[in-house]
Formats: structure tokens, sequence, C-alpha cells
């Protein structure tokens, strides 16, 4: 590949990113085009498709995401995983993105680490059930959902960091046995 089609390339990506990122799937081909500075002929030169596109750049970030979740099995509190799992999803730069894939998860290519991400996620909120940390009477669809929708609120309405956080802190409270208190916050800063 020649060096303007490899800067290029790169261009369309980190766009990608940007702009999928804020939006979902649901941004355009011609937004990344405009963001990138190049035409959109240029896009479908690199990316066929808009799917080729979501791919590449869902590749960039959803592995590492199933990574993080799969290595915080190894942790031995499972309620400060299954936290530090939501609150990283939470964190990264294409949040939007990343939850509309994770609760599609169709998208091609993305079947596996989707699949390792639920997995463990499942596993971490047993987990933490089993203990007593997390409480019993709520299921994992419910837990997921209330998780997975204070990070498309995050994304979609822009929210700062300290909102996320609080927001997040919040609906762990509510799934914990026992919610914290302003003394175990100072205690993680």
């Amino acid at each position: 590949m020649r060096a303007d089609a490899r800067r290029n390339r790169a261009r369309i990506l980190q766009a990608a990113v940007e702009v999928f990122g804020a939006k979902g799937t649901s941004a355009s081909t011609e937004e990344v085009a405009r963001l990138a500075g190049v035409g959109i002929a240029t896009v479908f030169r690199h990316f066929p498709t808009k799917e080729h596109l979501l791919r590449a750049v869902t590749a960039l970030d959803l592995d590492e995401v199933a990574e993080q979740a799969a290595d915080a099995l190894a942790t031995e509190d499972a309620a400060v995983a299954f936290v530090a799992v939501f609150s990283g999803l939470a964190e990264h730069v294409s949040t939007a993105l990343l939850v509309d894939i994770l609760t599609d998860g169709t998208e091609s290519g993305t079947e596996e680490p989707v699949r390792v991400w639920w997995s463990a996620l499942g596993m971490l909120l047993s987990r933490a059930q089993a203990t007593g940390a997390i409480r019993a009477d709520v299921t994992g669809a419910e837990t997921i959902a209330l998780l997975l929708g204070v990070c498309r609120a995050a994304t979609s309405n822009s929210w700062p960091p300290e909102t996320r956080r609080t927001a997040l802190r919040v609906v762990f409270d509510g799934l914990r046995t026992s919610p914290s208190t302003p003394h175990d916050e100072r205690e993680r800063s």
C-alpha cells in the first residue's frame, strides 16, 4: 500500500472511531469521510461497506474490552471486578459503538469477542451474587440493562466523566447488598 493510501486509511479509521464512538452504528460513512477530510469514494476504496468499516473500528477496541472482562475473572473480589469491567466500558473512547455492538452483537466479525464479554460478565455477576456482594434478586439481564443504559445515556448526552462515574456509582449502590458510603469512595480514590 502506498504511503498516501496508508495515511488516508489511518485518517479514516481515526475519524470512524470518533464518529461511531459518539453516535454508535447509526452514524453515516459520509460523516466519517467529512471528518477524515477525504471523499466518500476513498472511504469505500478502503472499506467496501459500512459493515467493513465498523468491523475495522470494532477490532481496535472490542478485543481489548473482551480481554479485560476475561482477565477480571482472575480477580479474587468478584464485585470489584464486575464494577471495574463496567467502569472501564463507560470510560472507553468508543462507548456508543461498543454499547451498540454489545447489545446487538450481530456485526460480522464481532460475535466471538461479544460472546467472551457476555460470558465473563455473567460469571462475574454470579460470583458476586454468590458472595453476597451483589443482590441476588436481580437477573443478569436486568443488571446489564441498567449498566448499559447508563453507558448509552452518558454517550448520547455527552456526560462529563464525573457525571458518568456518579451515575455508575448510584447503579452499583443499588445492586449491592450494602451500598457504599462516602467513606468507601474516599478510600478508593
